[in-house]
């Protein structure tokens, strides 16, 4: 089993920065790969970033060159390092764990970017 706890969402204005954190516990395995997702209103879950076993990092198109993603996948932090938002980043965002088949979930973490 692997929990997932992220931190970091709130309020901020367009043109702002956030950086929310993904701690993980339990068995994490070499071969996990760990992902950012947001879910906007009205719209479905979407990766947003991701960190594979290969080491190779991975954006979505609408957050490339604003997000990076950071950390350390092995002892399962990851930070999402978001600059230059817009209105429409605005969602709940989760981290998962990826071990094998099974992904793990997070609770979620709001952000909210005002226009």
């Amino acid at each position: 089993q692997v929990r997932l706890v992220e931190s970091g969402g709130g309020l901020v204005q367009s043109g702002g920065s956030l950086r929310l954190s993904c701690a993980a516990s339990g068995t994490l395995y070499t071969t996990d790969h760990m992902h950012w997702y947001r879910q906007s209103p009205g719209k479905e879950r979407e990766m947003v970033a991701e960190i594979v076993a290969a080491g190779e990092t991975r954006y979505a198109d609408s957050v490339k060159g604003r997000f990076t993603l950071t950390g350390d996948r092995l002892k399962g932090t990851v930070y999402l390092q978001m600059n230059e938002l817009k209105f429409e980043d605005t969602g709940t965002y989760y981290c998962k764990r990826t071990s094998g088949h099974v992904g793990y979930w997070g609770q979620g973490t709001q952000v909210t970017v005002s226009s």
